[in-house]
């Protein structure tokens, strides 16, 4: 495996375009309470999010073309965990989902990354899922969310992948994912809900790690997924929720004195789920000589 990267630093974003089947059936385990979806607004808050990654943070963006056949397909998070070089393809609980991750295979190799494939019942992993929202990477070990979505196995699976990290599973006491609940909000940062299941994960997150991270709590669950990048102009950029979407956690933001805040809206995904970290993959790749 290639040597660690410094954290947060990326070169490229991947993304899928909000198909026009978004907010179809609703995903098994999030149900989304009889919210109803506006397709135009999630396209064009996808606009803004993908507008933000390339022009204000400097990313090479690589978009994959939506799927109608495929409602979920914007989850891009969920289909991959990558560290370095490597990229471990995972296993998304729902059956139907798993062949979102065909055309991420294609960009991936594109990209000249190492592809670990978890594999199916016949691959020896047995019945392992993992989805990469499930997943938080703190630049020195991994937390592996346990829930609805990923189990044991799945964990099992990206710590023998990994194995230059440390690999520790929590049971996500709050939201239905753990980057529902927590987010790295940079380097040695956590940023974490106020609500007591969140509360309670991060606990037990504290209790099994030697490692010491500051906390930002944020007063709403859905603000603390955010997504630090530290771009090619080695600034510090935070996407984070906007104020009309989590009025109580704006303040907890500005502390971040040193970042490019960029307030990214999120609502119609969060009606079925996802969050902000959910849109994207995130790549650091060396120019090719």
């Amino acid at each position: 495996m290639a040597g660690v990267r410094p954290y947060g630093c990326f070169t490229h974003a991947v993304v899928r375009g909000i198909p026009e089947s978004f907010g179809g059936p609703a995903e098994g385990g999030d149900a989304n309470g009889g919210c109803v979806t506006e397709l135009a607004k999630a396209q064009r808050q996808f606009g803004m999010l993908t507008g933000a990654l390339r022009q204000k943070v400097g990313l090479q963006l690589i978009e994959i073309p939506p799927d109608p056949s495929l409602p979920d397909s914007w989850r891009l998070e969920d289909l991959a965990v990558i560290q370095g070089d490597t990229a471990l393809i995972t296993r998304p609980w729902q059956q139907q989902r798993r062949c979102e991750a065909d055309a991420v295979r294609r960009v991936l190799s594109e990209l000249n990354l190492v592809a670990v494939e978890m594999g199916g019942e016949e691959g020896g992993s047995g019945g392992a899922t993992l989805e990469g929202s499930d997943v938080l990477f703190t630049g020195k070990e991994f937390f592996v969310g346990i829930s609805s979505h990923t189990n044991h196995r799945g964990a099992d699976v990206l710590a023998d992948t990994f194995r230059d990290f440390a690999v520790s599973t929590v049971p996500v006491c709050g939201g239905s994912r753990l980057k529902n609940i927590c987010s790295m909000g940079g380097p040695d940062t956590i940023v974490i809900g106020n609500s007591e299941g969140a509360k309670k994960t991060l606990r037990m997150m504290e209790q099994l790690t030697d490692h010491h991270y500051e906390v930002l709590t944020v007063p709403e669950d859905a603000a603390a997924n955010c997504v630090y990048i530290r771009g090619p102009s080695k600034g510090h950029f935070l996407l984070h929720r906007p104020q009309e979407e989590c009025p109580n956690s704006a303040p907890a933001f500005q502390k971040l004195t040193d970042y490019t805040l960029l307030p990214t809206a999120c609502s119609e995904a969060s009606k079925l789920g996802g969050a902000l970290s959910s849109f994207c993959l995130l790549i650091n790749r060396k120019p090719q000589l």
